[in-house]
C-alpha cells in the first residue's frame, strides 16, 4: 500500500484541479476544463471498463502475466493504465482478482497510484458484480447476503436498503466504487437461463419497490449502483453470454411490465443503468441489440424516461452484442447508440483502436465522447475519488465482515426461507425423534465464494442445532449408483434432507426412491422454485432461491425449528402437467404458526 506522503503528492494534483479554496469539486466547469485538457487517446481510454488479471497491480503472478499478455498485450494492471488510460478496471475471481478483503485493498490502491501517476492522470472507477446470492466477486470473509429473488421472497424495502448499505461499505472499504447491481429484470419465465432467480421476482410493483431500496442502500454508502439489464432481461429462454435473445413483449407490455423497475430506479437517482443485448422489436425493429440501438438508449432511456446518468454495456465479449458487428464495431455503435462506458471488450486493442479511428475519420465526433466523459468524471465526483481514491487496511478491518453485518445478513437470510408444503406438519423437526439425518442432493460449486458444498453446509448446520446429521453429495445428475447408496443410507436414518438444484430426471428419482423407503423427507429448492411442481409426493418442501451459506443456514434453522418460515413466493409455480395454470401464486408461503 502506499504510503499517506505518495498518496498526498499523487492526489494533490487533481484536487487541486477540482477545488477551489475549499469549495466542492462537483462542478462541470471544472469538469469540463479537466476534459479540456486530455488528449484524444486519454478520452478514448477513459470511456473503457476493462478486465485484468491479477492479485496486485505491478507484480501479478507469472501465470496472470501470460494471461494479460495473451488477452490484452500487457503485463500488469499498470501497464494496461499507462498503454491505454482506462477509466475503469471490473473485478472477477477468475481473473484472481479477489483472493481476501487486504489484498483487494492493496490491489485497488495500486490500480488507483497507476493512473494518477499519469501526465493528466485520473481516479479509475473500479467495479464488480457483486449482485449476491448466485453472483458474487468477493467472498468471505465478506459479508454474503441472500440474492434478489430471496429478498423478493421477504418483501422488506428496509432489508433491501439494509444489503445495500452494508454491502456498499464494505465495497468502498475495499476500493470498489461501482457496483453492477441491483437486477432490475422481472422475472415472468421460468424457463430463463440467465436471470432467473438473480431477479426479485414476477411482480413488477414489488421488484420496483426493492430495487429503488437497494439503490438507496448502495448509494447511501457512496457506492454507485447499476440497475441492469435495460430495457428488460426478464423473459428469454436464451443465455445472452451465448446466443443473442428476442424479446417478444408489446409497446404496452413492456411499458407496465419490463420498464417499471427502471423508472423507479431512475425516481431513485441511479448512477448507472447497463445495458441487454437483446433484441427488443417493439422497442427497435432494426435487429439490432439494445446495446446497440439509438432508439432505445437515447430515444426511450434518455429521452422518454429522462435518465442522464451513467449507462454501461454489458459485457462486450457476451455472444448476444457479437452475433451481427464484429468486435471493431461494436464500440463505436454503442456510443452512437448512447452508451458511456464500454465494458469488457474481448480484445481491449482492437476497440480502443476502433473508437479513436471512428473520431479521427468524423464517424464520432470528440464532443459525443466529451459528453460521455462529463457523465464518468460526475460519477467519480459524487462518489469521492478525486477526494479519496485511496483504501486503507483500517479500513478494511472495521468494516469488512464486522459480526453486526454478519448477522444482519443471517437476520434478512430467516426472513426469506419459503415453506411451500408441510403435510402433517412435518416441520419442524424434533430432535427427539428426528435426530439422525442423512443430508443429500446436488452439491453445484460454491456460487460467491462461500464455504460449499450445499450438503456439507446444511449437515454441519443442523449438527450444531442438535442433529446428527450426515452429508451424502448425489449431485445434479445422480447415476443409479449413487441413488441406491442414497436410498441404503437413507433407511439408517430417521429422516433425509434432500436438495433439488432446477430438477433433472435424475434427480426427480433419486427424491421418489427416497420417498419410496417411508422415512420423512424433506426436500429444499436450493435454486430455482419452480422444482416443487415435480415432486408432488414429498411431505416437506423449502425453497431457499440460493445455495449459499447464509440461505442454507437459514433453512436449516426453519427446519429445526428455531425460527418460523416467514417468506412468500415472489414468482408463480406453473403445475408440472399443465403450465398454463399456477400451482402455487405469487405471495404464497407457509408458515408454522402458534
Amino acid at each position: 500500500m502506499p504510503s499517506r506522503r505518495t498518496v498526498l503528492a499523487t492526489t494533490a494534483g487533481v484536487a487541486a484541479s477540482l477545488a477551489i479554496g475549499g469549495t466542492a469539486y462537483a462542478d462541470d466547469r471544472r469538469l469540463r476544463s479537466l476534459i479540456s485538457r486530455m488528449t484524444l487517446e486519454e478520452k478514448v481510454g477513459q470511456l473503457f471498463v476493462m478486465r485484468v488479471y491479477g492479485h496486485s497491480a505491478t507484480a501479478p503472478d507469472p501465470a496472470d502475466v501470460d494471461a494479460n499478455l495473451k488477452e490484452i498485450g500487457v503485463r500488469s494492471a499498470a501497464e494496461m493504465i499507462a498503454r491505454y488510460r482506462v477509466g475503469g478496471i471490473i473485478y472477477f475471481t477468475w481473473a484472481h482478482n479477489t483472493r481476501d478483503p487486504h489484498q483487494i485493498a492493496d490491489l485497488s490502491n495500486g490500480i488507483q497510484k497507476a493512473s494518477l501517476e499519469q501526465p493528466r492522470g485520473l481516479p479509475v472507477a473500479i467495479s464488480t458484480d457483486q449482485e449476491h446470492g448466485i453472483v458474487c466477486r468477493v467472498g468471505e470473509p465478506a459479508t454474503l447476503f441472500p440474492g434478489a429473488m430471496a429478498i423478493g421472497a421477504g418483501g422488506s424495502r428496509k432489508d433491501a436498503r439494509s444489503l445495500g448499505r452494508v454491502a456498499g461499505q464494505e465495497l468502498r472499504a475495499i476500493g470498489i466504487r461501482q457496483n453492477y447491481s441491483p437486477v432490475a429484470d422481472v422475472n415472468v419465465n421460468p424457463a430463463n437461463p440467465v436471470i432467473g432467480v438473480r431477479s426479485f421476482g414476477a411482480d413488477p410493483q414489488a421488484v420496483a419497490g426493492l430495487v429503488a431500496a437497494e439503490v438507496s442502500g448502495y448509494q447511501g454508502a457512496r457506492v454507485a449502483a447499476t440497475a441492469k439489464h435495460f430495457p428488460g432481461h426478464g423473459d428469454t429462454a436464451v443465455d445472452s453470454h451465448y446466443g443473442f435473445p428476442v424479446i417478444t413483449h408489446s409497446r404496452e407490455l413492456w411499458e407496465k411490465l419490463d420498464a417499471v423497475p427502471f423508472r423507479a430506479a431512475i425516481r431513485a437517482g441511479i448512477d448507472s443503468i447497463m445495458t441487454a443485448h437483446i433484441q427488443f422489436p417493439a422497442l427497435d425493429d432494426s435487429g439490432d441489440p439494445a446495446t446497440l440501438s439509438h432508439p432505445i438508449l437515447t430515444g426511450i432511456l434518455r429521452g422518454e424516461l429522462g435518465y442522464d446518468g451513467v449507462v454501461v454495456t454489458d459485457s462486450l465479449g457476451m455472444e448476444g452484442v457479437r452475433t451481427k458487428y464484429g468486435d471493431d464495431r461494436v464500440p463505436v455503435l454503442a456510443l452512437k447508440a448512447g452508451v458511456d462506458q464500454l465494458l469488457n471488450p474481448p480484445s481491449l486493442d482492437v476497440a480502443w483502436n476502433a473508437v479513436l479511428k471512428a473520431v479521427q475519420d468524423g464517424e464520432l465526433t470528440e464532443a459525443r465522447l466529451d459528453e460521455s466523459i462529463l457523465r464518468i468524471l460526475r460519477l467519480k465526483a459524487r462518489l469521492g475519488l478525486f477526494e479519496q481514491p485511496y483504501v486503507s487496511q483500517g479500513g478494511v478491518d472495521r468494516t469488512v465482515g464486522t459480526p453486526a453485518h454478519l448477522a444482519a445478513a443471517d437476520r434478512i437470510a430467516e426472513r426469506t426461507t419459503t415453506l411451500l408444503v408441510n403435510e402433517k406438519r412435518l416441520l419442524p423437526l424434533s430432535r427427539r425423534t428426528h435426530r439422525k439425518l442423512l443430508v443429500v442432493g446436488a452439491d453445484p460449486a460454491s456460487p460467491s465464494g462461500t464455504t460449499g458444498p450445499p450438503t456439507g453446509v446444511l449437515a454441519a448446520a443442523l449438527t450444531e442445532l442438535g442433529f446428527t446429521a450426515t452429508a451424502l453429495s448425489t449431485g445434479t445428475a445422480p447415476s443409479t449408483t449413487t441413488i441406491e447408496q442414497a436410498v441404503t443410507a437413507a433407511q439408517q436414518a430417521d429422516a433425509v434432507v434432500v436438495g433439488t438444484y432446477n430438477i433433472t430426471a435424475t434427480q426427480k428419482t433419486l427424491v421418489e426412491r427416497l420417498v419410496a423407503t417411508g422415512r420423512p423427507v424433506v426436500a429444499i429448492a436450493i435454486r430455482n422454485p419452480y422444482d416443487v411442481a415435480q415432486l408432488p409426493t414429498v411431505p416437506a418442501y423449502l425453497a431457499t432461491y440460493s445455495w449459499t451459506d447464509v440461505e442454507l443456514r437459514a433453512a436449516a434453522r426453519v427446519i429445526a425449528g428455531r425460527v418460523s418460515p416467514r417468506g412468500r413466493l415472489p414468482v408463480p409455480v406453473q403445475r408440472a402437467d399443465d403450465p398454463a395454470k399456477v400451482l402455487y401464486p405469487v405471495g404464497y408461503g407457509l408458515s408454522y404458526g402458534r
